[in-house]
């Protein structure tokens, strides 16, 4: 048997930092990486034959847990049909449909192959139909590896952003403002500097590369004032939000408490390609008209629509549209955390919950943070030796303070009940 420390010596050798993507080498943690072998339903091995209760979901998108039988399927019978075609297919077609059908916001879409390229275009795409050079996004969101959206806060009020990794160049993020997310008096200001030169505002409308923070409701409807006074667009990234806290997504939380409100532009991810690579981004007719080979904002892919992962997300969504699916997962998700909450209080350790639908956070602090900074003082040695603590007893949570998690419809009352023993047993050590 191969253990997971052998996999990850070879790893190094050959992947730099032995993964392919950074969170997975346990670096904010410690410890030796998990390689995976195979999951089924909630459930995942590793190369050591070790179970782990998933509460990573792939970041999200296995809202059904692994192996659904519907998928499986689907995606069986794609296979045998053809891995890619480089031209339209049906199928593309009826994805799109879908996903129309239950986001009014959104009256065209188009299918990419990441939520990295999804939100980059959708840039431009702003870009594009209000001829406006700069944007607005929020510190501690995340809306993929994109040159002009890696950036941290600069040092003033509504001041530009500067970059956060090697190889960006200064002049790439000088069109990006960067201000605290719930702040509605640094978005005042920017607006009043900025205004006739916005082409958008992006926002994470629950943030989860902060582990889970929710854009609190006034400050989202001053967006959408101030996007309508300014002729800017409202871009709601739901990468990971889309179909995994609602079935009509985060926006149709806020439409319920905002009378009337919609974004402008729609970014999806994850859960619409069912594990697969995909995503996507909608608008109106009109400001999808600006999209080659329609209008002259060039975007292009030449997996785009592929019909193996087109036909995993197609089953996805028609499973989580069965009558009474979100109800049922966000009762599951609810008694998760109130679970973790009831633990961390009997042990006096000082511990905040939030979940929505399928989705979940948790912070060492006695109340949710409302931004990036404040989740930044959580108690990070506390937190990894809750991890290490949940992982030793067979939970896999995700390896880093600032991600959010993800319960299945796969997950069981046997599934959640072992994951608030094992936190109970951690909590009682500190």
């Amino acid at each position: 048997m191969t253990t997971n420390a052998e996999l990850f010596e070879r790893a190094q050798r050959v992947i730099p930092g032995g993964v392919n993507s950074p969170v997975r080498a346990f670096r904010a943690v410690g410890g030796t990486p998990r390689f995976i072998s195979r999951a089924d339903g909630p459930y995942m091995w590793d190369a050591e034959g070790q179970r782990y209760i998933d509460y990573i979901g792939s970041w999200g998108p296995m809202i059904l847990g692994h192996g659904h039988p519907a998928v499986l399927g689907a995606v069986q019978q794609a296979a045998l049909e053809g891995f890619s075609f480089g031209a339209p297919t049906e199928r593309e077609v009826e994805l799109a449909e879908e996903i129309l059908s239950l986001v009014p916001s959104c009256e065209q879409i188009r299918l990419v192959s990441s939520g990295t390229e999804a939100a980059m275009t959708a840039i431009r795409l702003a870009r594009g139909a209000t001829g406006r050079s700069k944007l607005i996004k929020f510190e501690g969101c995340y809306h993929g590896h994109a040159d002009a959206l890696l950036v941290k806060a600069g040092s003033g009020l509504a001041t530009f952003g500067n970059p956060t990794s090697a190889g960006v160049p200064p002049e790439v993020v000088q069109h990006t403002l960067v201000l605290e997310y719930n702040n509605l008096e640094q978005l005042e200001e920017a607006f009043r500097l900025h205004g006739p030169d916005l082409a958008c505002v992006m926002i994470e409308p629950i943030a989860g590369n902060m582990n889970f923070v929710r854009a609190q409701v006034p400050f989202v409807r001053r967006i959408r004032e101030l996007c309508d006074q300014h002729g800017a667009l409202f871009v709601f990234d739901e990468v990971m939000t889309g179909f995994r806290v609602a079935l009509g997504s985060a926006q149709s939380l806020y439409a319920q408490a905002i009378p009337g409100f919609a974004p402008d532009i729609s970014v999806f991810g994850k859960v619409i390609g069912g594990g697969m690579p995909l995503a996507a981004f909608g608008s109106s007719r009109r400001i999808m008209g600006h999209l080659a080979p329609l209008g002259t904002v060039y975007q292009a892919g030449t997996l785009s629509g592929n019909p193996i992962a087109t036909a995993c997300g197609l089953a996805t969504l028609r499973e989580i549209r069965q009558p009474g699916f979100f109800e049922a997962l966000s009762v599951k998700t609810r008694r998760l955390v109130d679970g973790l909450k009831a633990a961390a209080d009997a042990s006096g350790v000082p511990f905040s919950v939030d979940s929505q639908g399928g989705m979940f956070g948790f912070f060492f602090m006695p109340e949710l943070p409302q931004n990036y900074g404040t989740v930044m003082t959580t108690d990070q040695a506390r937190f990894n030796r809750f991890f290490h603590g949940l992982l030793d007893r067979g939970v896999y949570l995700a390896p880093a303070l600032y991600e959010a998690g993800f319960v299945s419809a796969a997950h069981t009352d046997a599934d959640i009940d072992a994951t608030i023993a094992a936190a109970r047993e951690v909590f009682a050590h500190e």
